[in-house]
This record gives structure tokens, C-alpha cells and sequence, in this order.
């Protein structure tokens, strides 16, 4: 039987409003029918940081901080805590709930998540699957909106610590799952970007924040870089899932509405600032 076909997508490095307006685009494509299923590979320039659809912007981030240091902010369609993108490799499926998928959500995170794992063990980490949420009542402001402190199910721990942060957003038969695998982390300018309280202690704060958040390279036996872990991904997505991958770039519409919706939508201060509902 013949595999179905998937477009493999990556993307130079593009703005945080860039890379929202094209994963948006791309799950339009998908659920009308005019693109098959999509995993794209991106990074971003300048680092970012993105806010959970639900998230109230001016409480979750510093937006001084984050301007004085040349971060973008925006937010994304799908839900969760905030993500600061810099040294990572960031993906995003695609699909109709077809195939391999089906209105399962977390069944279709476990799809995913067990590729994401199979990519961390095959560089010698000692990560698993969380098989239930984790909370922290004890979290500070700034864990509490940080994605990588609160592992959820079907999300993959290192030593106890969160090593990868996925959100979804579902459109009628089609959904959009994206995700954050850090390869390096800059803990102390997490908590500068997203820390609001003049008087908190940076120094205290890394330091809860490295009892909390994994990254590859804290874990790995050798020294990893971003196109290793692209490659690793790709090649772990290409051995479990029954798929042909084809490598495609996007097209000319699809960038220009992205571009269109990055001007319309992703770049406005009240879209990523304040509290959607």
C-alpha cells in the first residue's frame, strides 16, 4: 500500500510574527484541502518571546526588558505558557484528524510526543513521557507562566526536569500541533523577559528556574547543535511514522498571507499584549 504524502517545510529563520502567520496559514491550507500534511522545521530571528492564546500579555512578560535586548513578543493561536525561542529547534505538524490521527487529542499528542522522544534518546538522554500533569502550586509569577516549569501529559521530562513544550490548536477536522525542543538555555534571560517585579531577585530566580526546565545540551553526552537536532528530528519522524516526506518549501501565496496576516494580525501590540478571550 502506498504511504501517504507529507511536505517536509523548513523555513529560514524568521520574525515571531512570521512564524505565527505561517503555521496559521499552513493549518488553513491543510483543512481546506489545497496542502497535505505538513511537519515544518523554523527557527526565529530575533529570539522571541510567544504568550499562550489565553495568556494576559502585560502580566506574563517584560516588554522593556524584552526591547532593550531586541526580543520580539508575540502571541500564539494555540494555548499554554510562555515560551522564549532562541538556541531551539521548533516544529509544527499539521494534519486533517486522518491517517495516523483522529479526534483523539491526546492521542495525537502521544503520535508526537513519541517521536520527539525517540529524537532525545537517540542522543543518549535519559528522557520519558509524563503521563500526567505535573503541577507546582508552589511556582513563582514567573514559573507560573513559563511553559517549560509544568510539564502536561504526554510531554517528555528529563531528570524529573521538562525538556520539550507543545500546544495545539484544533480547526473543525484539522489541527496544528507546534512545539519548542531548546538545545541551549539562557536561563537568566528568561527570567529577565518574562518577569514583571522590579524588586525580584534575579539570581534567586535562575536558580528556580534550573531546578525546573531541561535543555539538550545539559543532558547530552557530547555537544549538540541546532542542525544535529533538526536532522535527528527528521530522521526519527521518517522512521515511526508510516509517511513519505517531500521537501517543499512554502509557496509564493502561502508567504504572501502570511505576510498579509503578520501585518493584520501578529504585529499589533493589543494582539500580543492583551488578554484574548
Amino acid at each position: 500500500m502506498e504511504q501517504p504524502t507529507w511536505r517536509l517545510i523548513k523555513t529560514e529563520p524568521l520574525s515571531g510574527a512570521m512564524n505565527m502567520a505561517l503555521d496559521e496559514v499552513l493549518l488553513q491550507a491543510v483543512q481546506a484541502g489545497t496542502s497535505p500534511p505538513v511537519v515544518r522545521l523554523y527557527r526565529w530571528q530575533p529570539a522571541t518571546v510567544s504568550l499562550g492564546y489565553g495568556q494576559r500579555g502585560q502580566e506574563q512578560v517584560n516588554p522593556d526588558y524584552c526591547q532593550s535586548r531586541g526580543i520580539d513578543i508575540v502571541r500564539r493561536i494555540t494555548g499554554g505558557r510562555a515560551v522564549l525561542h532562541d538556541q531551539e529547534v521548533t516544529y509544527a505538524v499539521i494534519s486533517r484528524q486522518q491517517g495516523i490521527f483522529s479526534a483523539a487529542i491526546l492521542k495525537n499528542y502521544r503520535i508526537i510526543a513519541e517521536v520527539l522522544l525517540h529524537c532525545l534518546q537517540e542522543f543518549g538522554l535519559d528522557a520519558e513521557l509524563v503521563g500526567r500533569h505535573s503541577g507546582a502550586p508552589e511556582a513563582d509569577a514567573v514559573e507560573r507562566s513559563a511553559c517549560f516549569t509544568a510539564p502536561a501529559q504526554f510531554e517528555i521530562v528529563c531528570q524529573g526536569k521538562k525538556i520539550c513544550g507543545s500546544s495545539q490548536k484544533r480547526m473543525q477536522q484539522s489541527f496544528l500541533q507546534h512545539g519548542s525542543i531548546p538545545v541551549e538555555m539562557d536561563l537568566q534571560q528568561l527570567f529577565c523577559a518574562l518577569n514583571n517585579n522590579e524588586a525580584a531577585s534575579v539570581q534567586k530566580g535562575t536558580a528556580r528556574l534550573k531546578n525546573r526546565i531541561g535543555w539538550i545540551n545539559r543532558y547530552c553526552p557530547r555537544t549538540v547543535t541546532i542542525d544535529d537536532v533538526e536532522t535527528q528530528l527528521m530522521n526519527s519522524f521518517s522512521l515511526l511514522w508510516p509517511v513519505q516526506f517531500i521537501a517543499e518549501p512554502p509557496g509564493v501565496a502561502e508567504m504572501n498571507q502570511a505576510e498579509q496576516l503578520a501585518r493584520h494580525k501578529y504585529r499589533f501590540v493589543d494582539w500580543h499584549l492583551m488578554e484574548q478571550g
